[in-house]
């Protein structure tokens, strides 16, 4: 029978990169760390680690192990929590990555109401731009904005927004945009995250959908909403960003909506989570949550 503490013991060492490193983490010994790991290869019959004075490094076996053990301790954890849960409501702890412009404008308020509905739940919010790996970061749910790609995870679809080209006034002043022609042709600051970043599907007035292919030599990049918004508003160009993000800037004047009778696709906002056979009671039950804020 495979020996979860073993498992556990594994999964830091890997995680942390070193058998001390490990140790500390787990409150125990560096002797007993590495006992337990001979002892879990042993019981395999298979060679899960290979350590040299500099480094650890994992064979083919020990990835394919760390990968489903990560996902066991969870599914473990997991029960723990659904079987309290029947009792004492959510506990546990509840970690969610998000970007930092959608994290502090939308999931952080809805975190906090939602903390204060079950309060024996610990809630971990960690802010990136980069698309973090839920199983190997052990984050339970991502919130994640546009058209999705990633088919690794079971995606929940919780709303849409829409999405705007903007520009500073005192930049329109000087380089007018009054066409989709113009708007294929002027300076723009494009989003480096995206997979499409030159090349929208847009429909005029009347319904009618056109490509708008973007023409103009890239001068201006960023990997974040927040970024490419303080580039709009110093002037050097259009953007094109959430609604949700530059309302209060369109209301204040200090972002204009350029051509506003053309409309881009709305973009999804979505719940990944890992795609295992039972979904904790913790991630389903936030989900719902940040769904009917959003609705």
């Amino acid at each position: 029978m495979l020996n979860l503490q073993r498992m556990t013991f594994f999964v830091a060492v890997v995680d942390s990169g070193s058998f001390t490193a490990a140790a500390a983490a787990l409150g125990q010994t560096k002797a007993v760390v590495s006992f337990n790991i001979r002892q879990l290869e042993n019981e395999l019959g298979v060679t899960l680690l290979l350590r040299s004075t500099r480094r650890l490094t994992l064979t083919d076996a020990g990835t394919l192990f760390y990968q489903r053990g990560v996902e066991l301790l969870n599914a473990a954890v997991n029960l723990q929590d659904e079987v309290r849960a029947s009792h004492t409501g959510l506990s546990g702890e509840l970690r969610i990555t998000t970007t930092p412009e959608y994290g502090v404008q939308v999931v952080i308020p809805a975190l906090a109401a939602f903390s204060q509905l079950h309060p024996a739940l610990r809630i971990r919010h960690v802010a990136s731009s980069h698309h973090a790996d839920l199983i190997s970061d052990r984050f339970d749910v991502a919130i994640r904005l546009g058209q999705l790609a990633d088919s690794r995870y079971r995606a929940a679809l919780l709303s849409q927004f829409a999405i705007l080209p903007v520009a500073a006034p005192q930049w329109l002043a000087t380089q007018p945009v009054t066409s989709l022609e113009m708007l294929a042709q002027t300076q723009w600051i494009i989003h480096e995250r995206l997979t499409t970043p030159l090349r929208w599907q847009v429909c005029d007035a009347s319904g009618n959908s056109e490509t708008l292919e973007i023409k103009t030599a890239m001068r201006l990049s960023a990997d974040s909403a927040q970024a490419l918004m303080a580039f709009a508003l110093a002037g050097c160009g259009v953007a094109l960003l959430p609604e949700w993000l530059v309302r209060r800037a369109l209301a204040e004047g200090r972002l204009v909506h350029v051509l506003p009778a053309y409309t881009f696709r709305q973009q999804g906002v979505y719940a990944l989570y890992a795609d295992a056979q039972h979904v904790p009671a913790k991630v389903r039950a936030f989900v719902d949550f940040l769904r009917a804020r959003l609705d």
